[in-house]
Order: structure tokens, then sequence, then C-alpha cells
């Protein structure tokens, strides 16, 4: 063959050859082009590596002087209670317990009763009238019934109307404050009887109020 058809040849066989190359590259390119969309779409993972997702913690309730103490409102109770030596009782039994809220008993009370209340000279005064706010066993405001209702200090009146409870003349605010051992039902008034009343106005050494003679 002549040298010059042969270099003819050559000369068309490589341009074939490129064409097919540049084919190549731009399937290759089009291809890489359009996975760079699918690659942004998908979203980023923002999961830190070695984290298991945390587990809601739960709270456990305490016995009935653990949810008290816990409570702002009943911080004068709480120590009205460690000051008549009830806490170890109302910690382990099953109670139910009508709270004075601190506002209950500075607003209910004489000025002066808390502080009195709480010297130990006054002890015994103190333990009658909290255990007049304690009934044996637990009771959820759903079971209060209209009637007597007999605590550790003595029989106390219940008015049930609707969703309303009065004990005596205080009226329950914050009802079923679960506790491990029993339930709070938190009052707007210290809860006493006229002889328990009595007995504080006279240490109090406030005047009683005299009967006029018929």
């Amino acid at each position: 063959m002549p040298s010059n058809l042969r270099f003819v040849m050559n000369i068309h066989y490589l341009t074939q050859l490129a064409k097919k190359l540049a084919v190549i590259t731009g399937i290759i390119t089009v291809n890489a082009f359009l996975s760079i969309p699918l690659m942004a779409q998908s979203p980023p993972d923002t999961t830190p590596p070695d984290r298991t997702p945390a587990t809601p913690a739960t709270t456990g309730t305490g016995n009935l002087i653990e949810v008290a103490n816990a409570n702002p409102s009943f911080s004068t109770l709480v120590r009205a209670v460690q000051a008549a030596g009830l806490a170890d009782t109302l910690a382990k039994g099953n109670y139910t317990i009508f709270a004075p809220t601190n506002q209950a008993f500075n607003e209910s009370l004489p000025p002066g009763a808390v502080n009195l209340l709480l010297q130990p000279d006054n002890k015994d005064l103190l333990r009658q009238i909290l255990s007049y706010h304690v009934i044996s066993g637990k009771v959820t405001a759903n079971e209060l019934k209209t009637g007597t209702v007999k605590t550790l200090g003595g029989g106390v009146a219940v008015r049930v109307t609707g969703n309303k409870v009065i004990v005596n003349d205080a009226s329950v605010i914050q009802p079923d404050i679960q506790a491990s051992n029993g339930v709070i039902h938190a009052v707007n008034r210290v809860i006493l009887s006229p002889k328990l009343r009595d007995a504080l106005n006279s240490k109090l050494g406030t005047p009683q109020p005299t009967q006029t003679p018929q």
C-alpha cells in the first residue's frame, strides 16, 4: 500500500477515535451534572455520632411530707408538722391532708399565732390543730361527700356542691395532690373547731366573746 494512502487512513482512524472519546466524555459529564441536584436534595444527617435519643425522665411520687416540702406554698405547714412531731407519722401511714397554704396560715389566724404555735411549749396544741386536718386513709375529692367526716382530731363538716368542696369554713382550692401514701387537698383557711379556736385565743391572750344574758 502506498505510504500516502496509509497516512490518510491513519488520520481518518484517529479522527473517528477522537469523536468517540468526545461522546463518551460528554455522557460522563452529563451524568455527573445530573447527579448533583439529587445529592443536594438529600437532607443532611444531623444525628450526632455515637449518641442515642434521650429517654424522657420519669419522676417518682414521694410521701406526703416530701410532696408538701417540694411545694413552696406549704412551707409553713411543713414547719408546723415538724414542730408538732408528726412528720414521721404522716410519712409512713396512709392519710388525706387538708393542707392550709402559707397564705391561709397568714390570713386566717390571728397575728402572732403561727410563731406562737411553733414554740415548743405549744407543741400539744399545734398537734391537735394539725390532727384536725388529717383523715385516716386516702380520700380523693370525688370521694368526699356532704356530711361529717372524721379526722384524727375530731369530726369536720364537709359540704360538696358540684366541683366545690368546703370543710367547715375552708374551701379546697387545689384538690388531689398525689403522694405515695395518700393525697393532699390544699385549703384556703386553717380549720379550727370551736374548742381549738378557744384554746388558741387563750394562748394568745385574746379576750373571749361573752354571751349577753337573755
